[in-house]
């Protein structure tokens, strides 16, 4: 019971940090993470921010269309490639990221980075015997938490 305490203890601080996300920025935890990577790397493509974000490029696709829709980001056909489409954060994009709560990769990932090797690797290991007794698919590693894709 103890374990499972823990489980919940963990999933409730992240929900609660998307859900004061959404309330302050007005997007998702995800789509202010993907706004975020877009400010660090101006110009990035869509395959470049699914690989930064590890997640599938349709699912940082479907990120990306509310982000286009508010006027957040714009998506601009350029370089060599044509039909490659370089991402840029808007004015308005900015302000959305400077009101928002941060981490913009989210709690648990921020948490993750500040843990030594030895535990993390210990983690990882007992991590995989549960997942394995759940029966999950590997696509779900590329999910994002709280997305529907």
């Amino acid at each position: 019971m103890r374990v499972l305490r823990r489980f919940r203890m963990v999933f409730n601080a992240v929900k609660s940090h998307f859900r004061a996300v959404e309330t302050k920025a007005g997007v998702s935890g995800a789509q202010l993470w993907a706004l975020s990577v877009i400010q660090e790397h101006p110009d990035i493509g869509v395959g470049e921010l699914a690989r930064a974000m590890d997640i599938h490029q349709s699912t940082a696709s479907n990120l990306l269309r509310p982000l286009l829709e508010k006027g957040l980001a714009v998506a601009q056909r350029g370089g060599e490639d044509r039909r490659a489409v370089q991402l840029r954060v808007t004015a308005k994009g900015v302000k959305v990221l400077a009101k928002a709560p941060g981490p913009f990769s989210g709690v648990l990932p921020e948490a993750l980075a500040r843990l030594d090797a030895r535990t993390l690797g210990r983690l990882d290991r007992d991590l995989a015997i549960l997942i394995q007794e759940l029966g999950v698919d590997d696509r779900a590693a590329r999910i994002l938490m709280g997305s529907d894709d």
